[in-house]
């Protein structure tokens, strides 16, 4: 697990202010140590970490184990079929994702990477065996993590509590239920979103029904910006083409990529008496900001959190100002530095950025000039959202301001800087 315990989490902070906290769905930050017993107790999982409740996946829904994890328990696990998990090849017996034949059977056909163990019909990443009896099933999945929310607003409807939903329906592989195929005319990836939705409806039926709704802030948003093709062949570029259906919006490039359509997610919150209703607010707001926020709205001191590199912006939430500046990275170690207006991306010479193979299969292909810009870049957010023109050249002013800004913040250790 990436978070060891003992360092400074929003669960723990809640958590010594009486909250129960729970964390429920996709997880995908790793358990255990060095190495992983999926026959006994995880540790270090969640609840080391300051959850007093998890249920989660053990990664992603295109990773193995293919099992539910509760309190770091393997869910429905058979100790006469023990879990093994194997990241460097196939067990014997394991059909051969690549041969045609046994592709033409799978549910979801695969594209890239996912082609390795055989899971309710799918390919995942890699290779298990045993734990039958523990294996998820996809079309049902978003049902028992929407289920496992709302038991676990019941069970805490009388006192205060922080849940953190991790909805997987949108993520791959996307496997709808039945009842929501065909509801959209962007096949599965469209039809994800619609269950997504349902989900949220039920979470959001679960606090009214129990008198919740009235003094709960409820915040929804996403990891990164769209991709489409990232793994399986659910048509999702050609669907989204047909439609005239653009994800990123107004905004130029995708998940990994330091351009807005990357970085820039949706933020909505619901907070009865506090919230404006209906109003868009220009306010910036990082989620690395939740942790010091939300401890404060609770009553706590986020001074922990304000010390690495949170900001207090809880005002946002009621419709006051948000922060000055955003420090933004890829998982290349791309950085952008940007304010209300103005957004500065440093060259990255020569050196290719290590997502750019995915960035060519997850059809972005308009972007990767962008990506791999060899010079520095300047653009008026105001003007050019979808950051389709460099004005480095007319305003080198603000380029040299915001890249003094950039570098400060890397030599106190808040922004990494590039690797050589």
């Amino acid at each position: 697990m990436i978070i060891k315990p003992g360092r400074p989490t929003l669960p723990a902070s809640l958590a010594k202010l009486g909250y129960a906290t729970g964390v429920v769905g996709k997880w995908h930050l790793g358990l255990g140590g060095d190495t992983v017993d999926w026959n006994k107790a995880i540790n270090p999982c969640p609840n080391q970490i300051g959850f007093t409740y998890s249920y989660i996946m053990a990664a992603t829904g295109d990773r193995v184990p293919t099992v539910f994890v509760e309190n770091g328990l393997v869910v429905g696990l058979d100790p006469k079929d023990p879990i093994e998990v194997n990241y460097k090849g196939p067990y014997p017996g394991d059909p051969d994702l690549k041969d045609p034949a046994v592709r033409a059977k799978l549910k979801l056909d695969w594209s890239h990477g996912h082609n390795m163990a055989l899971v309710n019909g799918v390919g995942r990443i890699g290779w298990m065996k045993g734990g039958k009896a523990a294996l998820w099933d996809d079309e049902t999945m978003g049902d028992v993590f929407a289920g496992k929310a709302c038991d676990f607003i019941a069970s805490n409807k009388d006192k205060p509590f922080f849940l953190y939903y991790a909805s997987h329906e949108c993520h791959v592989p996307r496997v709808p239920n039945p009842r929501f195929l065909g509801k959209t005319p962007l096949g599965p990836r469209g039809d994800a979103v619609v269950a997504f939705d349902e989900q949220v409806g039920r979470i959001l039926a679960e606090l009214a029904k129990h008198g919740l709704a009235e003094n709960t802030l409820v915040i929804m948003s996403s990891d990164n910006g769209p991709v489409l093709d990232d793994g399986y062949k659910d048509r999702a570029v050609e669907l989204n083409a047909k439609a005239g259906h653009t994800p990123a919006g107004p905004f130029s490039g995708g998940k990994y990529s330091i351009l807005e359509g990357g970085t820039r997610v949706s933020l909505i919150a619901r907070w009865p008496g506090h919230a404006p209703v209906g109003k868009v607010t220009d306010a910036m707001v990082s989620q690395v900001d939740f942790a010091a926020i939300f401890t404060k709205l609770a009553g706590g001191d986020p001074a922990e959190f304000l010390a690495l590199d949170g900001v207090d912006v809880s005002a946002a939430f009621s419709g006051g100002p948000g922060r000055d500046h955003i420090i933004s990275s890829t998982q290349a170690l791309n950085l952008s530095y940007r304010d209300a207006r103005w957004k500065y991306i440093p060259g990255m010479g020569k050196r290719r950025a290590k997502s750019q193979a995915v960035v060519d299969r997850n059809e972005q292909n308009d972007e990767i000039e962008n990506l791999n810009a060899a010079n520095d870049r300047l653009f008026d957010l105001q003007a050019d959202p979808g950051e389709k023109h460099n004005v480095i050249k007319d305003h080198p002013e603000v380029a040299a301001r915001l890249k003094a800004a950039l570098e400060a913040a890397k030599a106190k250790g808040v922004a990494q800087p590039l690797p050589q």
